[in-house]
């Protein structure tokens, strides 16, 4: 079992948005559990729909009456609300096999604490005035060679306007319905569509950018931070 739900970036451009978020799953119909609302701990009560994989290791292994520490995917509705899609679960008391001899056990909790959120993509659009922040992020391609459609992250926070269209790395923190900007990192510029000479054109509509695609976590059995303060760069 990995000893953290969330991977390491494996490229410099690799999209990804997940997350961790501890609540009590609620289903809509208990004998499908595949839709449902997530309560969590601060009285949000998140959409959810739960992917299939994860299915299986809920009817067998979990108590869905306790509250969990769910590894998800992020998406934003319309109304800027939080909808997620539940992946995984990071509990290796109760899912963990045997551990290797001399290996201490892997804690339940993380470091980073419950409601964080990693949220790597290009910065599409940001209003520093307002504090908000839009985020496009691709996907893998499906097995079929197909790419499914980008989608949009909404977040709270302040980027400064000069880094519109480069790629960035943000950490965020869920409060109640949406997710704040802890700190970000611009990553690179990138290159835009439409342009002569391949060269990036700042502002404008929205276009696309060219790197590689996010990666997922591993099996949901292995399992795998709110509202805006001003941010800053980290450290080198």
């Amino acid at each position: 079992m990995r000893p953290h739900p969330i991977p390491p970036v494996s490229e410099p451009l690799q999209y990804r948005a997940i997350g961790l978020v501890r609540g009590v799953f609620d289903p809509q119909d208990p004998d499908q559990p595949t839709r449902g609302t997530l309560r969590t701990s601060d009285g949000s009560t998140l959409e959810v729909v739960v992917l299939g994989r994860l299915l299986t290791l809920m009817r067998r292994h979990l108590d869905i009456s306790q509250p969990h520490l769910w590894v998800v995917y992020p998406r934003s509705r319309e109304d800027k609300t939080l909808h997620l899609q539940l992946m995984g679960v990071w509990e290796p008391s109760t899912l963990s096999r045997s551990e290797e001899p001399g290996e201490p056990p892997l804690s339940d909790t993380l470091p980073e604490g419950d409601d964080y959120f990693s949220i790597r993509g290009e910065l599409i659009f940001t209003r520093p005035e307002s504090g908000d922040v839009v985020v496009k992020v691709r996907q893998l391609p499906r097995a079929d060679g197909s790419r499914p459609t980008p989608f949009k992250v909404n977040l709270s926070g302040t980027i400064p306007l000069d880094h519109l269209r480069h790629f960035v790395s943000i950490e965020g923190r869920r409060q109640g319905q949406q997710i704040g900007i802890d700190r970000f990192e611009v990553i690179a510029e990138l290159p835009q569509r439409g342009n002569r000479g391949g060269k990036p054109r700042r502002g404008g509509g929205e276009r696309r950018g060219g790197a590689k695609p996010e990666s997922r976590p591993g099996p949901a059995g292995a399992g795998p931070r709110g509202h805006g303060r001003a941010v800053t760069r980290p450290r080198p």
